[in-house]
């Protein structure tokens, strides 16, 4: 295992690693250790209390980020005919119908972070699983990903709206955007994404549902919030009331 840098190092000394943190004290170590030379993401990491081997304990679905992700994101749209066209309007930067599939297929074309299809286009895209599956980028209806309304999803995806899933573990990671953003903005983000993490609970869930939860940059280490105090209020953000 490689040696961590000298930056991470000095970060790792600046604060108690295994303190659990309020969500705005959290936010603001973590924009603070940034140091890297490029804008870093910004991500949370939760510890769920769910058995993923079970189907009706896998947590997965898509989220609207409303500051956004601060990234660009390529969206390819499986599509033909007028709805190809729509998704050209709203912003899609690969639109094709089996001439995709066959890059995909055959020239192992892979440039790109959403993959979005039409119903009509599934039988096609089907035979893609295998290498869209284990790279998390295959269509499905139960992510938004798989819709005749292609226009809307590819400007919801190109807004902000990320997936996200439960890995073999229980675990779920989540961008809310990067270290140049405000931390009213993650502060924002962060409040959405555990508001739709407690929604989509599994109803056989047991126990404890979020067990842990960990924010950290690209480069820096990750910091510990309290997930039992993971409301963020009106006041956090500077709203009036």
């Amino acid at each position: 295992m490689p040696k961590p840098g000298k930056k991470y190092q000095d970060a790792v000394k600046r604060f108690d690693r295994e303190h659990l943190h309020q969500p705005v004290e959290a936010i603001g170590l973590v924009k603070s250790l940034a140091n890297a030379n490029f804008d870093e993401s910004i991500d949370l990491a939760f510890r769920l209390g769910v058995d993923p081997r079970k189907a009706d304990q896998i947590v997965r679905g898509t989220v609207g980020l409303p500051a956004g992700t601060g990234k660009t994101v390529r969206v390819a749209v499986f599509a033909a005919g007028e709805a190809a066209n729509e998704a050209r309007q709203a912003g899609a930067d690969i639109v094709g119908s089996d001439d995709l599939v066959d890059k995909i297929q055959n020239e192992n074309f892979l440039d790109f972070d959403i993959a979005i299809a039409h119903p009509d286009l599934m039988g096609q895209v089907g035979r893609l699983g295998r290498i869209l599956g284990p790279r998390g980028l295959m269509p499905n209806p139960r992510t938004g990903t798989v819709t005749p309304d292609i226009a809307r999803a590819v400007e919801e995806f190109k807004a902000g709206r990320v997936e996200y899933r439960t890995d073999r573990f229980g675990n779920i990671h989540i961008p809310i955007g990067r270290a140049s953003f405000v931390e009213k903005d993650l502060l924002r983000n962060m409040r959405v994404v555990v508001d739709e993490l407690n929604r989509v609970k599994p109803a056989s869930a047991k126990g404890k549902y979020i067990r842990s939860v960990n924010v950290s940059s690209t480069m820096g280490p990750g910091v510990k919030i309290d997930p039992n105090h993971l409301r963020i209020t009106d006041e956090d953000l500077g709203v009036s009331v």
